[in-house]
């Protein structure tokens, strides 16, 4: 896969991510661990090293699947997460992000 530089971080990302709404389990159903890490391997197995993912995603669930299959897919990995998202789709505010950057880091 052709991968570009993101932003001037000097990352290296493939030009197709994984948009990970869906394992949140919520807005699209249920959806099991398992398939959740199948989903995120055949990213992998495809080329893809970029995830997309948020706080709000099944409050969080998104980023845990995503952090159980860094253990052991973890290097080579990017993963942007969106956070200081309190309301859709206009609750984002400096207060908010600030608030949601103290609670994450609290866990």
């Amino acid at each position: 896969m052709k991968t570009r530089k993101l932003g001037r971080n000097g990352f290296e990302v493939g030009e197709v991510g994984l948009g990970c709404w869906q394992l949140g389990g919520v807005d699209f159903g249920p959806l099991e661990e398992e398939r959740a890490q199948e989903i995120l391997l055949a990213a992998r197995e495809s080329g893809s090293n970029f995830y997309d993912t948020a706080n709000v995603y099944g409050s969080g669930r998104s980023e845990e699947s995503i952090g159980r299959f860094l253990r052991n897919h973890g290097p080579g990995t990017t993963v942007a997460s969106k956070t200081g998202r309190e309301v859709y789709p206009d609750g984002y505010s400096e207060e908010n992000l600030r608030k949601s950057i103290a609670e994450t880091n609290q866990k």
